[in-house]
């Protein structure tokens, strides 16, 4: 007798005691100078991520602003790896050219997308990364972007006995 059946593990994690913001000044010389800060660097899968942006010089007449999702998985090792590189969420932040000064706030809701926690060298064969991506479009269409890992994990929702 045979019998086919599907099995599911769960992997949870407990809050992290240490979760770090994330703040980081990217510019163009003498034409674009952001910061941007969000306020941890781990999440959970149903997390929402908040910040701000703050636009310290403008001297280019940006479009549009939006922040991504991106899953970067890869498997194999060494020569054999193969990567792929997945944008699972692209939410528009601000539409219109910004002002020396101005700051837009940053509030993405995760419960939507199907993310999974971030694995880290599975057997030296398998990784699961995730980044936000911080993109400017100017007005002739050139995109600027920078990216930042960020960690994902799963928390337990069972409820606790009390």
């Amino acid at each position: 007798m045979f019998f086919n059946f599907f099995f599911q593990v769960r992997n949870y994690s407990p809050l992290p005691s240490i979760n770090n913001s994330i703040k980081m000044e990217v510019g163009i010389e003498d034409c674009l100078h952001i910061e941007f800060e969000y306020s941890k660097s781990k999440y959970h899968l149903k997390d929402v991520i908040v910040g701000k942006i703050y636009f310290l010089l403008v001297r280019i007449k940006i479009k549009n602003m939006e922040l991504e999702i991106r899953r970067r998985e890869s498997t194999g090792s060494g020569p054999n790896t193969y990567v792929e590189t997945e944008t699972l969420a692209k939410f528009e932040l601000m539409d219109g050219a910004p002002v020396r000064g101005e700051s837009i706030p940053v509030r993405l809701f995760l419960t939507p997308y199907e993310l999974t926690p971030t694995y880290r060298n599975i057997n030296n064969k398998f990784s699961v990364k995730y980044y936000l991506n911080l993109v400017l479009v100017d007005e002739e269409d050139r995109r600027y972007f920078k990216q930042q890992e960020i960690n994902m994990f799963r928390l337990d929702e069972t409820p606790q006995p009390s």
